[in-house]
Parts: structure tokens; sequence; C-alpha cells
């Protein structure tokens, strides 16, 4: 689990620019910008910042977010 320390410090790597990109979490399995919409899978309790896997979800919306985040293409 992602850690309240680390929740509030991490930030949207798109939004952060702005000096936005808040991020919460949800179904303990994501975090979903608050900006943007883009949302960020978390995997074996790592969080994954990566701005691809932000805009492959951000159309997805929140209640259809698969839990557990499907594992990163190989």
């Amino acid at each position: 689990m992602v850690s309240q320390e680390l929740l509030e410090i991490l930030r949207c790597p798109v939004c952060v620019q702005e000096g936005k990109g808040e991020l919460e979490m949800v179904k303990e399995a994501w975090l979903v910008c608050h900006d943007c919409g883009r949302k960020y899978p978390i995997r074996d309790d790592i969080p994954v910042m990566l701005v691809e896997e932000g805009d492959k979800w951000q159309a997805t919306a929140v209640e259809d977010l698969p839990v557990p985040p499907p594992p990163a293409a190989a």
C-alpha cells in the first residue's frame, strides 16, 4: 500500500509542471489526478507514474478501473 506520506508528495507528472497534479488513491489500486483525470496504476505497491500509463486510462471512468490493475505490457 502507498503510504500517506508518499501520497502527499506524489504529483501527476503532466500537471506538476503547472503547480497542480494532486493525486487521490482510488480502490487502493489507482492514483487519480484531480486536474487532468489521468489514472496511474499501483502494481506490487509501487505507483507507476509513467505518462503513457496515465494516458492509457484517462478516459476510463473511475468505477470501471480494474482491480487489480492489469500487468504491464511486455
